[in-house]
């Protein structure tokens, strides 16, 4: 089982030349399941439903509940903003969650769960934007907190543990990765814990999803940084087998997104 999450930089830059060179990068990946983030819609047409038609998924999509402050960055008040889940199999339940933010930081962070019908059993998937502030650590203590909660509501009673996906905003030894994480500190639902799948990654691969060498990325000055992630639950049959990073190079010349994605191929016995 292939997963992938990746953040599309919404409208942002030259998005139209963008959306072509994000279908190529996913067509050659092949993935089963994609969580994204930044996903845009507007006049009828939504980026998840139309990534979906080109690569034979199914799809479903979570929109901020307060785009204001994306809206006035682009300077146009009817494009809507949120998180979506590309999958091979069917969508047969979804759910959406506010993130908790003060109201200076308060831009409609949300998490997007979708119940996947996998072949043998349900897969409890996940995908999530948390606040962006350099300085809002404590901010996604508390989204991280308020997400972990909402996976164990979700998560069910069958054998596949939950796979959390999402750009966290945070680097690896953050205080919030290893609140989330759960098993280098002590985690927000008890006995709840997530590994995070870049631990399986070869030591020397690049491994930056927010790096400077990206032209979008280089602008603003800030160091390359590892921000987007996998975390696969403990105790079900899922075991990371590789992973790396995709989109992390100009197609055609054109950059894909402002970050990289990461690809996660699990080996998961029958539900696979």
């Amino acid at each position: 089982m292939r997963i992938v999450t990746w953040n599309l930089w919404w409208r942002f830059g030259p998005w139209r030349d963008r959306q072509k060179a994000i279908l190529s990068v996913l067509r050659d990946l092949d993935p089963d399941v994609v969580g994204l983030q930044e996903v845009w819609a507007a006049a009828g047409e939504n980026q998840a439903e139309w990534l979906a038609g080109e690569l034979g998924l199914h799809w479903t999509w979570a929109p901020s509940p307060a785009p204001e402050r994306w809206r006035h960055r682009i300077g146009d008040p009817s494009v809507d903003i949120g998180n979506a889940v590309l999958s091979r199999w069917p969508v047969t339940e979804q759910e959406t969650l506010e993130l908790p933010a003060p109201p200076d930081l308060s831009d409609g962070r949300t998490a997007l769960y979708a119940r996947l019908a996998a072949p043998a059993h349900d897969i409890p998937f996940f995908t999530t934007h948390l606040t962006s502030a350099l300085h809002a650590s404590a901010v996604r203590c508390r989204q991280v907190t308020a997400l972990a909660e909402f996976v164990a509501r979700h998560r069910g009673d069958g054998p596949f543990s939950p796979i959390v996906t999402g750009d966290f905003n945070a680097w690896p030894d953050s205080d919030e990765i290893r609140l989330f994480g759960g098993y280098r500190t002590a985690p927000p639902v008890p006995r709840q814990v997530f590994l995070d799948a870049w631990e399986y990654a070869d030591p020397t691969a690049p491994w930056a999803t927010w790096d400077a060498a990206n032209p979008y990325v280089a602008r603003g000055g800030l160091p390359s940084a590892r921000i987007d992630y996998v975390h696969v639950g403990t105790g079900g049959p899922a075991r990371v087998r590789a992973v790396r990073r995709a989109g992390d190079g100009p197609v055609e010349g054109v950059w894909p997104s402002d970050h990289a994605a990461v690809v996660v191929d699990l080996e998961a016995g029958p539900t696979a």
